[in-house]
């Protein structure tokens, strides 16, 4: 029988801080914030740059780049394209990193009579 065809095992409080514990769920924690601080700091960083050159710096960001577009229209446009990449890349990590052990834990604490039957063989 798979586990789709059987109910879930309803976790108690004990079984989530038992899994939180665990080496798997810190791994999944280091693993999420390797990618998380580094590129929420570089995105701050990037955006905080924008806002301070757009206020101090105002004769740089007024130059015309192509007819009535200057700099500082093509940076706050670069923000918008940085957002997008950001969340593209956070999918894409989420999707190759994070779900896959997320999806086991899950199954861990879900099923746990059949992680015992696994572990057995």
């Amino acid at each position: 029988m798979t586990n789709q065809a059987r109910a879930p095992h309803v976790p108690t409080p004990e079984e989530f801080l038992e899994v939180q514990n665990s080496q798997e769920f810190q791994h999944l924690r280091r693993t999420f914030r390797s990618f998380a601080f580094p590129v929420t700091v570089a995105f701050m960083a990037w955006y905080v740059f924008y806002i301070v050159t757009a206020t101090f710096a105002v004769d740089f960001v007024s130059r015309p780049v192509y007819g009535a577009i200057n700099l500082g229209m093509v940076l706050g446009l670069a923000q918008f394209a940085t957002a997008g990449l950001v969340t593209w890349a956070y999918v894409h990590f989420a999707d190759n990193k994070l779900d896959p052990e997320t999806a086991a834990i899950r199954d861990q604490m879900e099923y746990p009579a059949a992680q015992t039957a696994v572990d057995k063989t």
